[in-house]
């Protein structure tokens, strides 16, 4: 009994608590619906995560570090209005070039996203403010400054293209956005696996001043976090702008809560130092693919985020027992 006691707890320590919501998953949703388990739903469940799967690669570099993002919805909103008002007035200016139009937009909207990201570099590794309390300031800032710009109401105006090959066009049969989180994540492994970069990202969020007296620059890193994670936020939202043919200032309310479920879920450590990008992409995977099976079982939109709410509690305690469990099987 013991014996297998000690193997449910290695497996549990080895794989995380994933999997085994995975299966429940599979298993309650399938029973709910019987559309569910077709290739044409999960290919849909794969093309719809694009979006929260960039997200949370992002807040996957602000927790390895022993942080957050609560501004990543934020930069969703400033991203998608700069680009779609950017992309709108130059091609007001020159209506016989979209491509001009969309290369401009687009450069104005990851721009004005990857400022948020600059703001929060700058307050948390060179003032030192609370990474919540950075954010979380930030995010309110942003907010504000999106609706003055639209009045409340969405921004149309940009080129038909925009929409046709970034929000609903295919190459060789594949959504367009599928390739962006593809190179996203190939990036993203890259970066972590393969750089000194990724290296220091994993040592300040074990252990920061252990890591500043080995010489690392920490708060340069802490800097590059969260532009890295800013930058990838403001791509999905021009995809997100490109996929709903508008720009929005109240797409990304819901995104904070998401990405870093989809992280803790995926196995990040909220203390830092800890994660993986393949299981932070099966995470997000994993919260649209509930969040597909709750629309195809039909519950209440206020009732699914009851449920991602319940599913971020039950990551973190897992995240504690996990911790646990290696301490004790180490001794």
């Amino acid at each position: 009994m013991a014996t297998t006691s000690h193997t449910l707890k290695r497996v549990f320590v080895t794989v995380g608590v994933l999997p085994f919501l995975l299966i429940a998953a599979l298993i309650v949703f399938t029973m709910a619906s019987d559309n569910f388990l077709t290739v044409q739903n999960l290919t849909n469940v794969v093309r719809q995560s694009v979006y929260l799967v960039i997200v949370s690669l992002g807040q996957m570099f602000a927790l390895l570090t022993g942080g957050f993002d609560l501004s990543v919805g934020t930069i969703l909103a400033i991203t998608s209005v700069v680009g779609a008002l950017t992309m709108s007035t130059v091609a007001g200016a020159v209506p016989d070039a979209p491509w001009i139009a969309i290369l401009v937009g687009t450069l104005g909207g990851v721009a004005a996203g990857a400022t948020i990201g600059i703001a929060n570099g700058i307050g948390v590794a060179v003032f030192g403010v609370s990474p919540f309390i950075m954010t979380l300031g930030i995010s309110s800032v942003g907010f504000g400054i999106a609706l003055y710009l639209t009045g409340g109401t969405p921004v149309y105006g940009m080129p038909q293209t925009f929409g046709d090959v970034f929000g609903f066009g295919t190459l060789w049969g594949i959504p367009v956005p599928i390739y962006f989180a593809v190179l996203l994540i190939v990036v993203a492994w890259l970066i972590v696996n393969w750089t000194r970069l990724g290296r220091y990202f994993y040592a300040v969020g074990g252990n920061t001043k252990a890591a500043a007296l080995s010489g690392i620059n920490t708060k340069g890193v802490l800097f590059v976090t969260y532009i890295i994670c800013a930058t990838m936020t403001a791509i999905a939202g021009m995809l997100l702008t490109a996929r709903l043919d508008t720009g929005e200032a109240n797409i990304g309310a819901s995104m904070p809560l998401e990405s870093i479920a989809a992280c803790i879920i995926g196995g990040v450590s909220l203390r830092g130092g800890v994660g993986r990008v393949e299981n932070v992409v099966l995470g997000a995977l994993f919260i649209v693919l509930v969040q597909n099976g709750m629309n195809l079982a039909r519950i209440e939109s206020y009732l699914q985020t009851v449920v991602l709410g319940g599913l971020l509690i039950l990551a973190v305690i897992a995240d504690r027992m996990r911790i646990r469990m290696m301490a004790s099987l180490q001794d």
